[in-house]
């Protein structure tokens, strides 16, 4: 068997440039899979571009940092501002998140709010991660376990690159040890890691150029046009677009790889 492969778009439904860049990736290029953020501006059409192409895998991109909520502020007042917005104070966040009763509640809260929103589109939910990978936190994937499980949760990204640092060795062992015991599928390889918001035609053929075996998924940003939040001013948004569509990339994949359509593709497993 040829070493399987699963492309990504993350963001899915932040804007309508991104929602457009996914349908064309899907229809026009190598593009397979999208992480839908239940919560962003263009949710809704991106449900419905996604309903227009049902070849489309579609998971939840749980977001708990540097983006809006489900819940109203009232609900959630120790994670979210007065406009409802998670702040990207991560390692903050992380110690509230593991030490606090209150805050994990609420954490809970919210996460259950997400998938269910996400039910409520209807769509076959495909995969989940988490906005900055944030789901190596252990309690926010305890809870993604757990409250995935009762929303048919069956696979989840593993956020493991090759070249990592060593630091991260022991979360991503101690996170493929809590996935198998749960029976959790999820990719061997994943890249988008250290070029994220620069996944360019040149990156992408020199990731598809050394794909180990097994299952590996790549990552992307795309969408139509540039600068869409203050946090990515510096993602080449359409130069990812433009590396979902390249013939190079299309052919160096049909050549070596085995392209799935996200992780419920039995080829995936």
């Amino acid at each position: 068997m040829r070493p399987r492969l699963i492309v990504t778009a993350d963001d899915f439904g932040l804007h309508e440039a991104v929602n457009e860049a996914v349908e064309r990736g899907y229809r026009d290029g190598v593009l397979r899979a999208a992480s839908l953020m239940v919560a962003a501006p263009a949710a809704a059409d991106a449900v419905v571009r996604a309903k227009e192409n049902p070849g489309l895998a579609v998971g939840l991109h749980l977001v708990l940092a540097d983006g809006r909520a489900m819940l109203p502020p009232s609900r959630i007042p120790d994670l979210v501002d007065a406009q409802g917005m998670f702040n990207s104070d991560m390692v903050r966040n992380g110690f509230r998140f593991f030490f606090l009763p209150h805050v994990r509640r609420q954490l809970a809260d919210e996460i259950r709010a997400q998938f269910e929103a996400f039910a409520a589109t209807g769509l076959p939910l495909d995969h989940v991660n988490a906005h900055k990978h944030f789901h190596l936190h252990p309690t926010i994937l305890t809870m993604m376990l757990t409250i995935g499980r009762e929303h048919g949760l069956r696979a989840i990204r593993l956020p493991s690159e090759p070249g990592m640092g060593p630091w991260l060795r022991p979360w991503l062992a101690l996170m493929r040890w809590r996935m198998d015991k749960a029976g959790m599928t999820y990719n061997d390889h994943v890249y988008g890691l250290r070029h994220s918001g620069g996944m360019d035609e040149a990156v992408m053929l020199d990731i598809l150029r050394e794909l180990p075996d097994g299952l590996s998924e790549v990552y992307l940003h795309p969408a139509s046009h540039g600068h869409l939040t203050e946090s990515m001013v510096d993602y080449r948004h359409t130069d990812e677009l433009a590396a979902l569509l390249s013939v190079r990339v299309r052919d160096v994949i049909a050549e070596r790889y085995q392209l799935c359509n996200g992780f419920s593709d039995p080829a995936a497993a």
